[in-house]
């Protein structure tokens, strides 16, 4: 949808230098987040999601982009589980006014938002990763509602890395598995060789690591998190 916004306003405004096309270089499209980052006023708005060419670079670029924001400047990132920088989640809670993080299925995209303005976008295509500035109003509007929509609907980070060591995780994995297929408590503990009370209370602790209210929005946001595409149901 934002490649398709932003291929229908290109031509049409390309006269006014209202959308620019980037070269298609790392270093050309870190240098012109840099030019934006240092500009920023009031928020900047990231999205970090793999692709086949996104990976380790693109974490430490973002990082060190954000390592110089003032505090006063508030910052969302919105990344997929594959994505996600514990280190950097962790040392944000030392900040005055800490990054906020959140996980959730995003396409393969990289780009942000500051101020609410202007834009830069990176993205896969056919023809491989196309990076564009983006000072269009509308294309500006478009992008900042998507941001929202999928950002409210997000995991919190810290929610996200909060599992326990490596037999919790995949108990928890296995009670996902569960719940998704709609296993009673009573099969599925005797399933993991648990009592149902303990079965239960492990249900309701997987429910606020993330941040569901009810048993079916645990697994929409397990889905969103990535964390049911490899789980085996007892």
């Amino acid at each position: 949808m934002i490649e398709m916004t932003v291929e229908q306003h290109r031509d049409r405004v390309s006269w006014d230098q209202l959308i620019t096309a980037v070269d298609d270089s790392k270093e050309a499209v870190v240098a012109e987040a840099r030019k934006l980052v240092r500009q920023s006023r009031t928020s900047i708005d990231v999205v970090l999601a793999a692709g086949p060419s996104c990976g380790a670079e693109s974490k430490r670029a973002l990082h060190e982009l954000l390592h110089a924001v003032p505090d006063t400047i508030r910052i969302r990132l919105l990344c997929t589980s594959t994505m996600i920088d514990e280190d950097f989640v962790r040392a944000q809670r030392a900040r005055e006014q800490p990054a906020e993080v959140r996980v959730a299925r995003v396409p393969p995209l990289q780009g942000l938002i500051v101020d609410g303005t202007v834009g830069l976008v990176s993205a896969e295509s056919p023809t491989g990763r196309r990076a564009s500035l983006i000072r269009v109003p509308d294309v500006i509007r478009t992008l900042n509602t998507l941001y929202e929509g999928i950002w409210r609907n997000a995991v919190p980070a810290d929610g996200h890395i909060a599992f326990g060591d490596h037999s919790r995780a995949e108990l928890a994995r296995q009670i996902l598995g569960a719940l998704r297929a709609g296993v009673t408590d009573e099969v599925a503990a005797r399933e993991l060789t648990v009592s149902v009370r303990t079965y239960r209370r492990y249900v309701a602790e997987i429910m606020t690591l993330l941040g569901a209210s009810s048993r079916f929005q645990a697994g929409v946001r397990a889905a969103e998190l990535g964390l049911l595409g490899s789980i085996d149901t007892p």
